[in-house]
């Protein structure tokens, strides 16, 4: 099994985070082999942001995303750029209120997700990746959910983790 997934949309969404914690869960508590990589502009905030992991079982010779099995992308300026990177069939995961994806999704099967809508009904915007990033793990079924929440855990401060934990469950209730 190899699972490309590229997570993109604008610096500040936590798109670089969201690939970490996937890759984080994978390796240290799914026992996979995972490689994640991120590009992103100079500015801190409103600029192109991705980040790409690949998931395997086997040892992962090539570091890069070819033609992503998973695309979560977060933002219009995001699917604009990504979309003709996500494989023929694949699953891209967008939200609905921030992305129009018209026709150009005819190939590829959709998956809205108002992660905007329900980290605002969390109280903080700054969860939307986070109900992504559940969405994507519950849609992907490449390791169980609860290996996101242990890299949770190990990576986020405790007093954001609960927040955070609530996202990944709202995500991943909508799938």
């Amino acid at each position: 099994m190899r699972v490309e997934i590229r997570i993109a949309g604008t610096g500040g969404m936590g798109v670089v985070l969201a690939g970490v914690l996937m890759g984080h869960a994978a390796v240290v508590h799914a026992g996979l082999d995972a490689i994640q990589t991120q590009s992103y502009g100079s500015e801190a905030r409103g600029t192109d942001a991705k980040s790409e992991v690949i998931i395997s079982d086997q040892p992962i010779h090539y570091p890069k995303v070819l033609k992503a099995d998973y695309s979560v992308l977060m933002s219009q300026k995001a699917f604009d750029a990504h979309i003709d990177g996500a494989k023929k069939g694949s699953t891209v995961i967008i939200d609905p209120d921030l992305v129009d994806y018209g026709e150009n999704a005819a190939d590829y099967t959709i998956v809205p997700v108002k992660a905007m809508s329900i980290a605002d009904g969390l109280g903080q915007r700054m969860v939307s990746n986070m109900v992504m990033l559940g969405a994507l793990v519950k849609m992907s079924r490449v390791f169980p959910i609860e290996a996101l929440e242990k890299a949770v855990g190990d990576m986020l401060p405790a007093k954001v983790q609960s927040l955070n934990l609530q996202a990944v469950h709202a995500g991943s209730d909508q799938v």
